[in-house]
This record gives C-alpha cells, sequence and structure tokens, in this order.
C-alpha cells in the first residue's frame, strides 16, 4: 500500500468537498462460486482502496466529516481464521498503516449509521454495484436510499487526477501488459488456439504475482469488439487480436490491444487495413492535449478512417458529413478510449455521465453514444488510446437493407470486406502540462515492429 499519509491526504481532500455529515465507504466481500468456501479471487473496491487502501474483505469505513474522525469496521480474525490462513495483523495494526485509529466490530456499524440518520445528519454512499452490498445500504438507509451526488462528484474530481505515486502503479501495470502482448503475438501461429493463447497471458501476470486486469480478450473474430470465446484454432489468413492487460501490485489497470497475422507475414490486404488503423491511432494520440475535449480525439481518428475507406472506394461522399451523420460508425462503432486507473474503465461504476462527461448529456447517435469519455482532456488524466476498423457482416446488411447513410458507401465495394475481421491499436496514456505521454515500455505496433516480433 502507499503510504498512510498518502489516504489521510485524500481522505482530508475528499472532506473539502462536502459539507457535513458522514461518509459511508463499502469495501467488498468475498464471492462464493458455488459454496461459501470456494471464492472468487477478492477484488476490493476501488473507491475503499483508494480512500482506505485496505485489501481485505468485509470491511466498511466511516469519514465523519463533522468531527473528521474516521472509522474502520471490521472483524479481528479468531483462532479458526488464523488455522486457515496462518497468522495475520490485527485490524488495529491494518487500520493505523493507513493512518486511522478507530476500529469497531462489524456488527456495530449499522447501528452507527442509525444514529446517524436519526440525527438528521446526511449519510453519502456511493452507488452500490453488488448485491450484498446493495441490501446492505438499504437495510441502514431505507430501499428507497438515493447514492450521493456530492460524493459521486468529490470522488470523480479527485481519482480522475493520478498523482506520481499512481502514475508510477500505472506504468507498472502497463509494463506488464507489453510482457502479456509479446507472449502472444510470439505464440500466434496456424494451429494454436485462442485457448492456449488466453492461458499464456494469464500465466505471465500470474507469474508475475499479479492478475489480469479484466478477462482476456484473445480473438480471430476481432470484429466482436469483446469477444471472450476462446475455442477457436488459429489458421493461416486470419489475423489474431488481443485486448489484455495487467493489474499493479495495488492494483492499478493496464489495458492495451494488439492485432497481428496468424502468418509470419501480413498480407498485401491485411497491411493495407492495419496501417489505416494505425494512422487512425497515431492522429488520435497526436490530438491529446490538456484542454482538448477527448470527443475531438474521437473524431480526429474517425476522419482518418473515412478518408481511407474513400481511398478504397468504400466509402464516397463529403468527409464532414458523413462524421456528422455517423457514418464512420459502421467501421468504428466504439469510443477512442476511456479512463483507466484503478478500474480498467476507471470508475464507470459511478455513472459516465459524470466520469466521462463532467455532467453533460452524451450523445444518442449509434457509436457515438459508446462514447466514454468525452469531456476537456486535463493533466493528470490517464486514459486509453484504441481507435479500430471492424469489418461487421450484420452492421454491413442492417444498413445496406435500411439505406443508412447510403449516400456515403459503395455497398458492393463494401460487401468484398464483410470477411475481413477486425484491428485495433491500443495504449495508455497520460495527459501532461503540455501534451501527453505514453505509459510504460514501448508495445511492438508498425508493420516492420510485429513481423520482426513474430520472427
Amino acid at each position: 500500500m502507499f503510504p498512510a499519509a498518502t489516504y489521510a491526504d485524500r481522505r482530508q481532500s475528499l472532506r473539502q468537498h462536502l459539507d457535513g455529515g458522514l461518509v459511508l465507504l463499502m469495501g467488498n466481500a468475498e464471492s462464493p462460486m458455488n459454496y461459501a468456501d470456494n471464492v472468487y479471487p477478492f477484488r476490493q473496491d476501488s473507491s475503499f482502496l483508494y480512500f482506505v487502501g485496505l485489501d481485505h474483505p468485509d470491511l466498511a469505513a466511516v469519514l465523519d466529516l463533522d468531527s473528521g474522525e474516521d472509522t474502520v469496521f471490521g472483524d479481528e480474525l479468531t483462532i479458526d481464521h488464523i488455522v486457515w490462513m496462518g497468522d495475520q495483523p490485527t485490524l488495529v495494526d491494518r487500520a493505523a498503516r493507513i493512518g486511522i485509529s478507530r476500529t469497531r466490530p462489524r456488527a456495530d456499524l449499522a447501528g452507527s449509521i442509525a444514529a446517524t440518520v436519526a440525527s438528521g445528519r446526511p449519510v453519502h454512499v456511493l452507488p452500490p454495484y453488488r448485491h450484498d452490498n446493495r441490501a446492505e445500504i438499504a437495510a441502514m438507509l431505507g430501499a428507497g436510499f438515493e447514492p450521493s451526488l456530492a460524493l459521486i462528484k468529490a470522488v470523480v474530481a479527485l481519482r480522475s487526477i493520478k498523482s506520481d505515486e499512481e502514475i508510477a502503479e500505472l506504468e507498472l501495470a502497463v509494463d506488464l501488459s507489453v510482457d502479456m502482448h509479446i507472449a502472444a503475438m510470439k505464440m500466434a501461429r496456424p494451429g494454436v488456439t485462442e485457448a492456449q493463447i488466453a492461458a499464456e497471458v494469464e500465466r505471465v501476470a500470474v507469474a508475475a504475482d499479479r492478475r489480469p486486469s479484466f478477462p482476456v480478450i484473445a480473438t480471430v473474430n476481432g470484429e466482436i469488439l469483446h469477444n471472450h470465446y476462446h475455442g477457436n484454432t488459429l489458421k493461416s489468413g486470419d489475423l489474431f487480436l488481443l485486448d489484455a492487460g495487467g493489474e499493479s501490485p495495488l492494483h492499478y489497470a493496464g489495458d492495451l490491444s494488439s492485432t497481428v497475422p496468424v502468418d509470419p507475414r501480413f498480407t498485401d490486404r491485411q497491411r493495407t487495413i492495419y496501417d489505416l488503423s494505425l494512422q487512425a491511432h497515431e492522429m488520435a494520440l497526436a490530438t491529446v492535449a490538456p484542454g482538448t475535449p477527448n470527443r475531438d480525439v474521437h473524431f480526429a481518428a474517425a476522419r482518418v478512417i473515412v478518408e481511407g475507406m474513400k481511398g478504397l472506394g468504400v466509402m464516397k461522399g463529403d468527409t464532414d458529413e458523413a462524421l456528422a451523420a455517423g457514418a464512420h460508425a459502421m467501421f468504428f462503432p466504439c469510443g477512442v478510449g476511456h479512463m483507466l486507473g484503478l478500474d480498467v474503465h476507471d470508475m464507470e461504476d459511478l455513472g459516465e455521465v459524470w466520469v466521462g462527461y463532467d455532467g453533460e448529456p452524451k450523445s444518442t447517435q449509434f457509436g457515438l453514444k459508446s462514447l466514454r469519455l468525452a469531456r476537456r482532456l486535463q493533466p493528470g488524466f490517464v486514459l486509453t488510446i484504441e481507435p479500430g476498423i471492424y469489418f461487421i457482416p450484420q452492421l454491413m446488411d442492417l444498413w445496406r437493407s435500411q439505406k443508412h447513410n447510403a449516400e456515403f458507401f459503395d455497398f458492393d465495394e463494401l460487401d468484398r470486406w464483410r470477411d475481413f475481421g477486425g484491428i485495433r491499436n491500443e495504449e495508455d496514456v497520460l495527459v501532461t502540462a503540455d501534451g501527453m505521454r505514453v505509459l510504460g515500455k514501448p508495445k511492438p505496433k508498425t508493420v516492420a515492429d510485429l513481423e520482426a516480433v513474430r520472427g
């Protein structure tokens, strides 16, 4: 964990955003796979980690905004726990490491919150995403409880700007992620299965005493954006797409994507689309700067894709009109990237409208509505840059049947690409005072780099 002063400073900064009452931060419990003692790997709530730093189940923290007193609610381990888990620090010792001197039994939490509610003081809570936490909060605050918008905005404001300590953790996460991707690049060959590559990618993370930051996407069907099926065998002529990242020791996330040919070299057809996608990626990187809306970064990449498709005879007409109509979403139906931090989609549980839009309404247009981050970028933001080009047969057929944006397409020419698949590159960047910096060690991404790694 970080030094105690880091967590104390974060809690003090949170107080400065709120007027009074209590902040209730719920940690996560373990989640059984099929019976109580057989559990999924534990993952602490990210906001709890940010302000409290204790990476253990069955904890809650209460920050009294009026008295300045912080309390961790949890239970000391008994000999029955120690027999199975070994000797562990006491809760008092753990709390001291994050600058909190007051602990109480977990069973006291409900009474403490009830007393606060009875006194008329507000209790600020974040939106719960786990059923057990939601049920416990509802039992304390009433079934109709509402998350605190003031707390949501405060947490977003604080967690959005990454400190030097956090950036160092993110660098570690990205470095591990690069190792995971290079392992996959070297392994992708005809006859190898997606499952074998996914297993090797996870092995790299586990061998480093870490874990993947999200379920691995390892697929020859790159046009399926979030494809977690690993049942295919790679064959000559395929493209293989990996979207995977590793966590740092303190659970900060890396998130990278790569696309490689299954054969040792790209075909001319593959290289054409790959180079176009890489041009869109590099244009997006060049557009990242403080004060620039990430929506502009998105459209900078989309413009390159439209111009490239016009060069191939697949699209036609005025580029600005095509972009305004959302015609680029035929190939680029997702956003250019998202916030990155303790979550791979950082703070998505707090609401995209606050994290990515600063309270402004989102577009409802197909494609643009999937842009998770549109707000003006600020120094200290960490985000992903991941434009892609996807040929989705079902989308092609639907738009053709509906004549949707038909003035911008030669559908017969487009149909020649229906079995191509999908390509994306993804890197993680820090917005700096004068531009941006790509985090971590370099990931092979040019055709020459990728073919050299493939050998």
